[in-house]
């Protein structure tokens, strides 16, 4: 999709389609306002009459309105303006996006309010661009079509650019998680990786299986014995501040299909597995973002890639293995495989002189059962840093609430054999246990996990979205990127 900021007022424009929003308290942004004159007040009489509300996620489609020179109109409502932030820009651009995208158009032109902040401006390009694009790559009748062209009227160049290369990494994120797990496996996402690593100026390493053997990646490389799509650990790097700046650290977890190993998931329980690298495809999407933005600041992305399977030399329930830090690891469950893969990551990162560490993954069903499906669980060994992560999602709109990380939890993950176990005792508190796992591979620099079980992937569609991959926290990264910086 081509993605060109414009400058043209509704005399000159040249469009399928012309999106305008208003407001539930404070009546129309100028364009709609606009459009009302031209069409002698087809708009106010649909507010007053309660058609068209302007509520947040409310779309109103206008066909051959008289004397606009468009032959459809999206009205799409903002909620009221006193409350308008990032997170309802965002959704309520990608709404009208997608019920426009239900059908092929060649031009669509998005009109901004002028009064809008950057932040604002940003997150409706960015929500527009995502909004258009489903999850139907390999559908012959295809029920969401990307437009032709997008046309976004903003007289800001500089949230133009961001909001683009925002929607676009999005969009990144999305589709690595959407493909099928027959074509993304851990050497083709390295590949995609290192295509995107060279497009954003970005340093790109790839640790072949002989490498992690090297670097002694113990726990990584039991957990991809089973399969014979060989691991990979890729390495990205952004060098945007001075050599002796602090540098961000940002790991993402890519099982690229979990089959949950020996101890195999029911079929309703894999059916959507291929989204179990969503953690390593938002670093991508983030690190993406980070490099095209030149951000003054040094950030390393890490994405740890394998696949879970079964077969002769799978491993086993009761094997212990020794992580790359040294700790020794009594596996009770094959299924709690992606602490595995991040223990050696987050050493690996640790060793290049992470200061502050992220970690992203699809972790635990746990934490989907605490918080649902579209919240993400934080747990964190450093309170500063989880607060700025925190404040970063707020301002994006995308949901994070913190669980506690207290010792009595890190007493459940004491093994008698070695010195941990992969799972806690029982199913009470998993989302914390995996985290209190993690939390010993981090050599106490400040850090904090993410998982994103609930909201990295749709099961059924949003009025802002398809059903499949959400993209979501790539924003919150670049966000959190901006203010490591400051």
């Amino acid at each position: 999709m081509k993605v060109t900021r414009s400058v043209h007022d509704l005399e000159t424009l040249s469009a399928d389609v012309l999106v305008v929003g208003h407001y539930a308290d404070s009546g129309l942004t100028p364009a709609a306002a606009a459009v009302d004159r031209a069409s002698s007040g087809v708009i106010q009489r649909l507010r007053a009459s309660g058609e068209a509300a302007g509520k947040p996620l409310e779309v109103t489609l206008l066909h051959e309105l008289p004397g606009v020179n468009v032959r459809l109109v999206a009205l799409f409502g903002l909620g009221e303006s006193t409350k308008l932030d990032a997170g309802t820009v965002f959704r309520s651009a990608a709404a009208a996006a997608k019920q426009i995208a239900a059908k092929a158009r060649e031009r669509v032109a998005f009109f901004s309010d002028p009064q809008w902040t950057g932040a604002l401006t940003e997150s409706a390009l960015a929500g527009a661009i995502v909004g258009c694009q489903g999850q139907d790559l390999y559908r012959s009748q295809k029920n969401r079509f990307p437009f032709g062209e997008l046309l976004f009227t903003t007289a800001d160049p500089v949230a133009f650019a961001i909001g683009r290369i925002l929607g676009e990494s999005t969009n990144l994120t999305r589709r690595l998680v959407n493909e099928p797990p027959s074509e993304i496996y851990p050497d083709s996402f390295a590949q995609v990786a290192a295509s995107t690593a060279k497009n954003a100026q970005l340093e790109c390493e790839i640790w072949d299986e002989s490498r992690l053997n090297a670097e002694r990646c113990g726990a990584l490389l039991a957990v991809a014995r089973g399969s014979a799509r060989p691991p990979r650990l890729v390495i990205l790097e952004h060098r945007g501040g001075g050599p002796q700046a602090p540098t961000l650290a940002l790991v993402g977890k890519g099982v690229t299909f979990d089959s949950g190993g020996l101890s195999i998931k029911p079929t309703d329980g894999m059916k959507t597995m291929k989204c179990d690298m969503a953690g390593a495809a938002t670093v991508l999407g983030a690190m993406r973002a980070i490099g095209l933005l030149n951000l003054p600041i040094n950030v390393q992305g890490y994405c740890g890639l394998v696949e879970n399977m079964i077969s002769g030399d799978a491993y086993k329930l009761g094997d212990v293995l020794r992580a790359r830090n040294g700790k020794t690891i009594e596996v009770l469950n094959t299924d709690a495989e992606g602490r595995l893969v991040l223990a050696d990551v987050l050493d690996v990162a640790v060793e290049r002189g992470a200061s502050r560490i992220i970690d992203l993954a699809t972790l635990t069903g746990a934490c989907v059962v605490a918080l649902g499906n579209d919240v993400a669980g934080a747990m964190t060994n450093d309170e500063p840093w989880c607060q700025l992560i925190l404040g970063a999602a707020r301002a994006c709109g995308e949901p994070i609430w913190q669980l506690p990380m207290f010792k009595e939890y890190g007493e459940q993950i004491k093994s008698e054999v070695a010195d941990i176990k992969n799972v806690g005792d029982g199913r009470w508190g998993g989302a914390i246990t995996a985290a209190k796992f993690l939390e010993e591979f981090v050599g106490g620099r400040p850090w904090t996990h993410l998982d994103i079980a609930g909201p990295a992937f749709l099961e059924s569609p949003k009025p802002w979205l398809d059903a499949g991959a959400t993209g979501a926290f790539v924003r919150t990264l670049v966000d959190v990127a901006k203010r490591f910086g400051e």
